[in-house]
């Protein structure tokens, strides 16, 4: 037979490969897809509310160790019992139903009874096709990188949550990263790197050659210590950068609205974490926590980088694209390039940590058409966060206090 590999990027996530076996003989075929990238820091879980036939043509990345789980009919597929597949909700069910009527004969013949409950659930799959009422479709990747298709985007999808937590050990381990977690000595306090740049060598994420990675610490005025790092690969010409914040997470979460009214506004510099989602009013545009990374660039930059995400949409191109879907992203692009100062506009930038920045060119006194506001943060909010979990008071086990 026939393999054949395909590297694409799929926008607001990241690379995968899709890998595709056809057999000329015997006409069998298979689709299977890997992540092109590293394991995330964090897992990702996608809770969908399944309510029409469209919802059913969502594309969906399921990788090996992603566990699929619909709780009304309490159906489960665990973790590395299938192979990564790129595929729709529809397809899911399919692959389902197949893998459980590959066997039936067997049971039929061996345990008949067991053979007609799994018969009586198989109805029930194929009834989830038919939408005669709505379902969840839940995604749980502890490698984060899982993915379900947001048919609305750069819009935000009312139906589909997505939700980032910290791995267990036990999951850690499913992933082969027990050992990496080991005591490291704590730095020396009185070093002082602010004037210096560090190097270490890494690997080149697109064409895995061996590359440096150069880090600095660097204050911004009137804010807080960051970390920028910058990756330069020789062999292939990719260049990368990273921004993570320098202090802990704020007592507040932070809410900076900016109103555009003049093209020098573009020129201002912008701190992006990587728990910080954009909005722009005016455009229906939301940019979750998490798309992009952490960014310091300029607005015209951000803006460049969110137009790229857009263009770079390959659910927009082929044969399975839908015009009306692809003319609603060219017509955001144009409106989007519109903002530019000329055109005015609202750029809201909400980070729950606290620790996103714009510039305030009027500095120290008050900048007119910015904004900035604190608030207190939610428990979903804490909860993405980490905090809720987190004790720094009376941790201590009792009877250590005398030691």
């Amino acid at each position: 037979g026939v393999t054949r590999l395909l590297l694409t990027r799929i926008p607001f996530f990241k690379e995968i490969i899709v890998s595709s076996f056809s057999c000329d003989s015997c006409s069998w075929s298979n689709t299977e897809i890997q992540s092109a990238g590293r394991i995330q820091e964090q897992g990702v879980r996608y809770t969908l509310a399944v309510t029409s036939r469209q919802d059913m043509n969502r594309e969906v990345v399921k990788t090996d160790c992603a566990m699929a789980r619909i709780p009304e009919l309490d159906f489960e597929i665990p973790a590395f019992t299938q192979k990564g597949v790129l595929t729709t909700i529809e397809g899911i069910i399919d692959r389902a139903v197949a893998g459980l009527e590959q066997d039936q004969p067997v049971r039929r013949a061996t345990d008949e009874e067991v053979a007609k409950k799994i018969d009586e659930f198989i109805v029930k799959l194929r009834q989830l096709k038919e939408m005669n009422s709505p379902f969840t479709f839940i995604i749980d990747d502890p490698s984060g990188n899982s993915f379900v298709e947001n048919p609305h985007a750069p819009q935000r999808d009312d139906a589909l949550v997505v939700t980032h937590y910290r791995r267990t050990p036990q999951q850690a381990a499913l992933l082969g990263l027990e050992g990496e977690e080991v005591d490291a000595k704590p730095p020396d306090s009185a070093e002082d790197l602010r004037d210096e740049v560090l190097q270490f060598n890494t690997n080149c994420p697109e064409c895995n050659a061996p590359a440096n990675t150069n880090m600095k610490l660097v204050q911004i005025p009137h804010f807080k210590e960051v970390i920028i790092m910058a990756t330069n690969c020789d062999s292939c010409g990719h260049r990368t950068n990273e921004v993570k914040s320098g202090g802990a997470i704020e007592p507040q979460g932070t809410r900076i609205t900016l109103r555009i009214t003049d093209p020098s506004d573009m020129t201002r510099d912008i701190l992006k974490s990587e728990t910080c989602s954009v909005e722009i009013p005016e455009l229906e545009f939301e940019l979750g926590m998490g798309a992009l990374g952490g960014k310091f660039t300029t607005l015209e930059g951000l803006l460049k980088d969110i137009r790229d995400l857009v263009e770079r949409n390959p659910f927009t191109l082929g044969d399975s694209s839908m015009p009306s879907r692809t003319g609603k992203l060219q017509e955001f692009i144009g409106k989007l390039q519109e903002v530019n100062g000329k055109t005015k506009a609202h750029f809201i930038m909400d980070d729950p940590a606290g620790n996103s920045y714009l510039q305030n060119v009027y500095a120290p006194e008050e900048d007119p058409e910015l904004r900035v506001e604190r608030y207190e943060r939610t428990f979903e909010q804490n909860e993405d966060l980490g905090l809720n979990d987190m004790k720094t008071e009376g941790y201590e086990p009792e009877g250590t206090s005398g030691r």
